[in-house]
């Protein structure tokens, strides 16, 4: 586990490997708390509609089972 020393301004590096594991960027926002006594850091998206564009598509697949199984419903 990296250990990192806090400036006298409170700022903290990072280390790259987690900043790459999260994706975290320049200009990455957080939300700041604390838990137990410990400093809890979590990542905000940066446009929480887009990166939730895409996470229900399936495709059509969704749709055309809708669409067959109305047909079928209306065939009996």
């Amino acid at each position: 586990m990296p250990i990192v020393t806090a400036t006298t301004k409170g700022q903290v590096v990072i280390p790259a490997a987690l900043r790459k594991k999260l994706k975290i960027r320049k200009g990455t926002q957080f939300s700041v708390s604390e838990k137990d006594g410990k400093i809890i850091l979590e990542p905000i998206a940066e446009d929480p509609i887009k990166a939730g564009r895409g996470m229900l598509d399936s495709k059509g697949r969704v749709l055309r089972a809708l669409m067959s199984d109305r047909k079928a419903e209306a065939r009996r």
